[in-house]
């Protein structure tokens, strides 16, 4: 309950204070570290600063004790740190070997290096959110257990029965994790493991076969298990690259549907302003239709159409003067190249009719300007008429 109450608390700070940890991993963090401690009791969670190889210092969880180990049919108990770092769980944590003053680290060692770091399969194939801590020491049991990372140091004793002890009486009670060694038939060179390598001379050879087996069956299980983890990943990888090309897909749909809505306003108002222009093209065909009876077959083209305002008229004799002095420069051109018009007439002509055909175009600009404003005023009363929002008309600018 103590535990678990530490671990509450100091997951919930916020702040300075608080733990560098995501906040939708925290939950799962407690998880682990409150299995861990009904498994392992004497391993206790805390925190403590961890410093980085770059100098940098965080505050991080740890949990800090021993660990049981059977080596030789003797139970020991190894000391170890595992930090949980920052990216935690999703990443394994940093396990450390931790002798105390009287135990030396195994040199060399397969799991272990010279700094006590540890590495065993189980952390390099660490996998989220299926690896946790209470696995994680049972395969640190299983792996210390047929080759130990720590032994304690040779010192003279002048009791004629040495207890065996390899991992020191700090983490080993006497009473419990010790026991007489067994005098040797003959002598034997001083062994650099200490103890343990003495009483390896006078092993059973039935347990030696023993424990072989056993090594070869877990070897054979890890690899095993080894494998299907590496199948299970390809497989979440090939889901993970899936629902990526999927989601990719969803946006790509989301985007064309509003392509579409988008499209389909715009093709509602293009129909209003059609069903608008038919109404008043049928309109005028029905006020001018008597008069086209009336005139028969020699109608003239001048007299069919009228402008209906001012401006319309001024518009049509500013373009009618545009095109005509238009039709006089080229008529121009083609006498000064035959020689018929003198050069400096031509200049001067051009010159005349270019200034006035300008001040027409002007007029013209301004006229349709104006013309422009007054349909969109037009518009806007019509489209009000059937029910449409005249705020989407264009702005017309003079």
């Amino acid at each position: 309950m103590e535990t678990q109450q530490f671990l509450s608390s100091v997951l919930s700070q916020r702040g300075p204070s608080a733990l560098p940890y995501s906040e939708d991993t925290k939950w799962l963090i407690r998880q682990h570290l409150v299995a861990l401690t009904s498994a392992y009791p004497s391993l206790d969670p805390k925190t403590a600063t961890f410093t980085h190889n770059d100098g940098r210092s965080v505050n991080l969880l740890q949990a800090e004790g021993t660990i049981p180990v059977s080596f030789q049919s003797v139970t020991y108990n190894i000391p170890i740190i595992v930090w949980l770092m920052e990216s935690y769980p999703r990443h394994a944590p940093c396990v450390y070997v931790n002798p105390t003053r009287d135990m030396i680290i195994k040199r060399p060692h397969p799991h272990v290096n010279p700094s006590g770091l540890v590495s065993i399969p189980y952390l390099q194939n660490w996998i989220y959110p299926s690896s946790n801590l209470v696995d994680l020491a049972r395969n640190l049991s299983l792996h210390f257990g047929r080759d130990p990372p720590l032994y304690s140091q040779r010192r003279p004793n002048p009791n004629p029965t040495p207890n065996f002890n390899p991992y020191g009486p700090t983490h080993a009670p006497a009473a419990a994790f010790t026991r007489p060694a067994i005098p040797p038939p003959r002598s034997y060179p001083a062994s650099p493991y200490g103890a343990a390598a003495a009483v390896a001379q006078t092993e059973d050879p039935s347990e030696v076969f023993k424990r072989n087996a056993v090594n070869k069956l877990v070897d054979a299980v890890h690899g095993e298990v080894v494998s299907m983890r590496k199948a299970r990943e390809a497989e979440m990888e090939g889901m993970f690259n899936a629902q990526s090309v999927l989601r990719y897909r969803e946006e790509q749909l989301r985007k064309a549907v509003k392509e579409m809505h988008d499209e389909k306003e715009g093709l509602e108002q293009q129909l209003q302003m059609v069903l608008m222009n038919a109404d008043i093209l049928e309109a005028w065909l029905r006020e001018n239709e008597a008069k086209v009876r009336s005139f028969g077959e020699g109608v003239d083209v001048d007299d069919a159409f009228e402008c209906m305002d001012a401006l319309s008229k001024q518009m049509m004799d500013c373009t009618a003067a545009d095109l005509a002095i238009e039709d006089a420069v080229y008529a121009l051109d083609k006498a000064a190249q035959e020689g018929a018009v003198p050069f400096d007439q031509y200049l001067r002509n051009v010159r005349l009719l270019s200034r006035e055909q300008f001040l027409h175009r002007a007029t013209a600009t301004k006229v349709r300007a104006a013309q422009m404003q007054t349909q969109v005023a037009n518009m806007a009363a019509r489209i009000s008429h059937y029910g449409g929002d005249p705020d989407a008309l264009p702005r017309v600018r003079a």
